[in-house]
This record gives C-alpha cells, structure tokens and sequence, in this order.
C-alpha cells in the first residue's frame, strides 16, 4: 500500500483525510477508493481541473498543487510540482529494489520485456511506457522484492537520458536498431546513439542484430560468438525449439524473435542465479499483447503483428511469415516517421515483401511500393482481401498504429491495420 502519511521524498502538505491506496494514476477516469490520483500538466489540458472527478471517485488522495480534501500538496512550481513529486518518489522507490531491467529497441521491445519478465519471474511495465507510467510503477512495485523489468522506448533525441535517470537500471538491453523515428533522430546512426545511453555505465547486453553498433557489449540470440547463445534453434509453423546451456525450451506458435527473447530472459537468470530449468518453464506461457506476431490457426492462419511498424520489424515479421506452409499473403500498410527516406525504405520493404509472399496487398499512401496489389483505403482492401483468401492461406497483417489519428485518416492513410485483423478473423468463423 502506498501510505501518504509515511515519510515521502519530497516536500508536501498532506491533508489528515488522506488515505493509503494500491496504485497511482494520471488518468481520472481510473481513480477509485483504491487508486490515487497524480494531477499532471497534459498537453491541452492540466490534471488540476480533474481533482474534483476523481476525489468524487472516491480516490484516497490526489497529488496535487490545489489544496482540497484528501491532497498530497506540493509546491507549484509553475505547474510541475505533481510532476517533479512524482518522479522523486518513483526514484526513491526503484531505490529499494535490487534488480531493474530496462529493455530499449527497434523491434521486439515489448516480446523481451514479458519473456525477460517470466524467466525472472519479476514485475513487469504493461504497454502503455510513458514517463508517468514507468514512474508510478516503480511507486507500486519498488518495494516488492521482486524484480523489475521496464520497456524503454523512445523517440527524440535526449529522451533515454530522462528515461535513464528515472529507472537507472541495473542491466540495460538494446534488442535491436533499425530505421525508426528517424523525423526525430534523423539516422539509423541516430538511433543507435540515442538507445545507446541505456549502455552507459551500466551491465549491458545487446541482440545479435545490433552488436555492430556496441561491438564491446555482451550479446544474446543464435550463432557463433555470442556470449549467451541459444543453440540448435528450429521454427517451424508450431512453433520454436532450442536449447540453452543444456535446457530444452519450447515455444508454442513462435517465431525467430521470440526465441532471441526467451535466450535474453534466459540470460538474465542465469546472471541473477534463477535456476535456469525453473525459468524455462515460465517461458511456454508467455503470452504477448494483441498486434505483436500472434498467431491465429484455423481455417486460414492469420499472423497479428498490427500493433506497429518499420522496415526491421517487417522485414522480421515477412522471415516469419516465410516458414509457413501454404498460400502467403501479405498485407502492408504505411510505416511512419521514416522521414525524407520514406518512399525509398517502403519500396525496400515491398520488394522483400514480393521475394517472402505469394500474394502482396498494399494500403495507403505508398501502397503501390508494398504491394502487387494496391489500394487507396482499408475498406477498399478489405473487400478484395476478403473475396481472395482461402482455407489453408497464411495472412500477415502490419503496419503502423498512427493512434493520433481520426478513424478517417487512419482508413486513408494505411494505418491502424487491426480492423483488417478482426475483419479476418470474424470471416473465418
């Protein structure tokens, strides 16, 4: 329980009515008598003027500059007090914990996140990876005993240092670097230098893909050379097998990254002392979010990998797709924040799209450079998708999010290719 009358590390007035709660929340809809509120300068709107909701909500205290019932009172500070208070009792928190993990990457941050999670058997961050989110979870968990592991993501320059300085974590990963983000960090070299902060100081390990970028920082995945290697890997339809210093680890529906996953969960025990049989028997149930390569069988197989999207996690996502028996479709929309290299890494992407699948499909603006068929919107696509797949077809579904969006410029633009997911699954019955 979070108890605001014990000591806490920074200045506030708390007002006798203040209750203990089990969690924090930013969002006011989420308060209740067992989650307190944190009122936080937003972009267009500042939490002050959600207090009363969620005292209303029965929230046990709110963290606050306003004084009214129930505050945790802060100094102002033009507006940051919460925020600033927030971030100091997150560092004090994660204080008390022997072992954070903070994963960062191009591709597959969130799969190592849970699998790392499960071979530790730790706490884990859940999608939503903000900087409020990561500090009122280590509020919640620091405490705990248990490990944490926190998923990282960023995409401006200077944001992993903040990132960094929050979780300061004990064992910082970089899964992999690719082109994403680039409006911001400019080069695939950007990218790498920015993720690269979560390295600094720190116990490090690195995916084989991104090695080159670290060449003196322990590695995890398959092949020769790497200092935690999985050995005798094989993918098929089913699933993933390998094995890891002498223990067999299956993977029910997996693919080649999930596998690098499960060896980075692996290694991670192996250096905290978990015995390694114990952690490889978490790994089976893993389960990661929607949108992230799950793979639906039936009488067509479809592959949900929508939640988003660059030319490293298609490219990875179209090597999966390629291990499957039967008809293989792919269907790609837009991927964003590629800057002045878009058209050009689209039209890489399509064209490897055309070696690894029977059929292409493209949506949005450069659906002609992912497709061999091309279509200006989703409903557009979806009738002719939905007209051409059989029994027996394998279909991969990814693109990017562009969750900011209204649904209109989603259906132009090629985004948001969950309702293609959900229009084949209901199709299939």
């Amino acid at each position: 329980m979070l108890d605001p009358h014990a000591p806490l590390p920074f200045t506030a007035h708390v007002h006798p009515e203040a209750r203990s709660a089990k969690r924090l929340t930013w969002d006011s809809r989420e308060a209740s008598p067992e989650v307190a509120f944190v009122a936080l300068p937003g972009e267009q709107m500042h939490g002050n003027h959600f207090v009363q909701a969620a005292l209303a909500a029965g929230a046990p205290f709110v963290l606050t500059d306003l004084d009214v019932p129930r505050a945790v009172r802060v100094p102002s500070q033009a507006g940051q007090g919460a925020r600033e208070a927030l971030f100091a009792w997150a560092r004090a928190e994660r204080a008390k914990n022997p072992l954070v993990v903070g994963i960062t990457g191009s591709v597959g941050k969130t799969t190592a996140k849970n699998y790392a999670a499960a071979a530790l058997n730790a706490h884990f961050m859940p999608v939503y990876n903000t900087m409020p989110a990561i500090a009122c979870f280590l509020i919640e968990f620091g405490a705990s005993g248990a490990p944490l592991v926190v998923e990282m993501g960023i995409d401006r320059v200077g944001e992993m240092a903040e990132l960094v300085d929050l979780v300061r974590p004990d064992v910082g990963v970089v899964t992999s670097v690719g082109a994403a983000h680039l409006e911001q960090l400019g080069s695939v070299e950007g990218v790498a230098r920015e993720k690269g902060v979560i390295l600094q100081g720190r116990r490090g390990l690195v995916g084989t893909q991104a090695a080159p970028w670290f060449p003196h920082t322990p590695t995890y995945g398959f092949g020769e050379g790497v200092t935690y290697a999985g050995e005798a890997l094989t993918v098929t339809p089913q699933g993933a097998q390998f094995t890891f210093r002498g223990v067999p680890v299956t993977l029910p529906l997996a693919s080649r990254v999930q596998a690098e996953a499960a060896v980075l969960g692996l290694a991670l025990a192996l250096e905290a002392g978990v015995p390694l049989p114990e952690a490889a028997q978490r790994l089976p149930a893993v389960q990661v979010p929607g949108g992230r390569y799950r793979v639906h069988p039936g009488r067509f197989t479809v592959i949900d990998d929508a939640y988003n999207a660059s030319p490293l996690a298609v490219t990875a996502a179209l090597d999966a797709l390629a291990t499957f028996p039967g008809r293989r479709i792919s269907v790609l929309g837009r991927m964003l924040e590629l800057g002045k290299t878009e058209r050009e890494l689209h039209a890489q992407v399509g064209a490897y799209a055309r070696q690894k699948a029977d059929l292409t499909y493209g949506v949005g603006a450069f659906a002609a450079e992912l497709g061999e068929r091309a279509y200006r919107t989703v409903p557009e696509l979806l009738a002719a998708l939905l007209a051409e797949v059989r029994d027996g077809d394998v279909v991969l579904v990814k693109a990017s999010r562009g969750i900011s969006w209204p649904p209109e410029q989603r259906a132009q633009e090629g985004v948001g290719l969950d309702v293609v997911v959900e229009a084949l699954l209901r199709a299939r019955g």
